[in-house]
Parts: C-alpha cells; structure tokens; sequence
C-alpha cells in the first residue's frame, strides 16, 4: 500500500493492550512482514490503548525518544514519544517493511522522492512528494518504492504524541537527509528505553 489516507472516517475500533498486539505480531508468518497490507490492516484491527503504553514511556524535551517494547529476528516494535513542535530527521530504513500507528495525537508523515543518492560523496537529492495524516484511526504503511520520509508532531495540534512503529526485520543503523543541503549520512540508531528500562546512552 502507498502512503495515502486510507480510512477517512474518525472511528477507532476498540482499543487493546499493546501485550494483546505484540502475540499477535509473534503469531504471523515470516511472509506477513514481506509485504505491507496485513501488517497495516493488523494496526487499523487492533488499536493501542494508551494506559497499557505507559510502561513504555519517557520524554525529553530535546528529542523525540525510542523506546523498544518487543523484538525478535522478524520485526521490532517501538514507541516513539515526541513532545509538541518535534519531528524526525528525513530517514530511510534500510530496505526494511515499517508500519506505523499513533496511538495518541496527530502527527504528519512527510514522504519525499529520491531524485538521486550517492553515498561515496554524501549527496542527494530529493522532492517532497505527498504528506500522510497518522491517527487512532489511519495507520499507515511505508511505501517500499518510495521509503524516504520524516514523521513530524504539529505545534498546530498543540499535545503530546505518541506512535507505534513496527520495523521488519531489525535494524540498527539508517540514511539521514537533508533536502535543504542536498546531503545525506549514515547514523546509527538507539533506544532510549528497552522492556521499560533505561538504556544507557553511547553517544
């Protein structure tokens, strides 16, 4: 599926425990995680209720934090908190499938076209393409011809954020761009918290 609003309507099905999600997650094939449909429609069947979030939480007011809730060789799943006016660097995810829900707020992801990259000099080029509204009710699927996005939570919408994003198959490092430069990087990746509990920063 293409990054584009597939459920207009506001209606949220009846929110689970995010322990409820991750069995099922850990009950689907490997050939679930290859294309991006059932995982997406898993997220609009099974929508996270906050309260069963809250041992997986923290913020900082500098930078949006990552927080790892389960992972196996197939897929992991994050939460990833941002406060008002944060967003995400213009990132890839190296080839892998990405879904993403939000569990609580509004946010906007931002996909971009890739003119060009080369990675030998650092630079590129890209386009914004389309931007995608993620809510309760719309989660979304990374286009895997047109990866390269950035998740931004609105100062317009004026709260809290959180989103749930399941990766497959595990990654720890990713491409960062910069459609103003014309530049692009590697970074590696961190969790700010893993099963609820702090994980020390290497940075």
């Amino acid at each position: 599926m293409s990054h584009r609003t597939g459920n207009t309507t506001s209606e949220v099905s009846a929110r689970v425990g995010v322990q409820e999600l991750v069995a099922r997650l850990r009950a689907l094939p490997a050939s679930a995680f290859d294309g991006t449909e059932t995982i997406r429609a898993l997220l609009t069947e099974m929508p996270v209720s906050e309260a069963s979030l809250a041992p997986y939480l923290t913020w900082d007011r500098q930078h949006y934090t990552r927080n790892l809730i389960d992972k196996t060789d197939l897929y992991e799943l994050l939460a990833i908190c941002w406060e008002v006016g944060q967003g995400s660097s213009v990132h890839n995810h190296r080839g892998q499938n990405c879904w993403m829900a939000a569990p609580m707020g509004s946010l906007l992801v931002e996909n971009f076209h890739v003119g060009f990259e080369d990675s030998q000099t650092g630079k590129c080029q890209l386009t914004a393409s389309n931007t995608v509204e993620l809510t309760a009710a719309n989660p979304c699927a990374v286009d895997p011809r047109e990866p390269v996005h950035r998740v931004v939570n609105p100062r317009t919408a004026n709260q809290r954020a959180v989103t749930l994003h399941v990766y497959s198959r595990p990654f720890d490092s990713c491409v960062v761009y910069s459609p103003e430069q014309g530049t692009c990087g590697d970074i590696r990746l961190h969790y700010n918290t893993a099963f609820g509990k702090p994980v020390p920063s290497t940075w």
